[in-house]
């Protein structure tokens, strides 16, 4: 059985990318959508799994961004405040 190690960046990582399209970082590159980044904007400290899109080649890592998880630090705002009743 193979033990596979998924890596995961956070917004900060990447940079804080502002807009949709294909960037180029150490490990390769990385293409982000609007969907992603419509995440990030909700949830700043998202982390997504990175997943490769060409194994076999001999070019330079190509990857999206695949399933996310949320952490403690994206705990919603209080609801007062939020609605603009604070």
């Amino acid at each position: 059985m193979n033990n596979v190690i998924a890596r995961k960046v956070n917004w900060q990582e990447v940079g804080r990318a502002a807009k949709p399209g294909r960037y180029l970082f150490t490990f390769g590159w990385l293409t982000i959508s609007e969907d992603d980044l419509a995440i990030w904007r909700e949830h700043p400290h998202a982390a997504f799994t990175l997943v490769q899109l060409n194994i076999d080649s001999d070019e330079p890592p190509e990857f999206h961004l695949g399933a996310f998880e949320l952490h403690d630090d994206d705990a919603p705002q209080d609801t007062a405040q939020a609605q603009g009743t604070a």
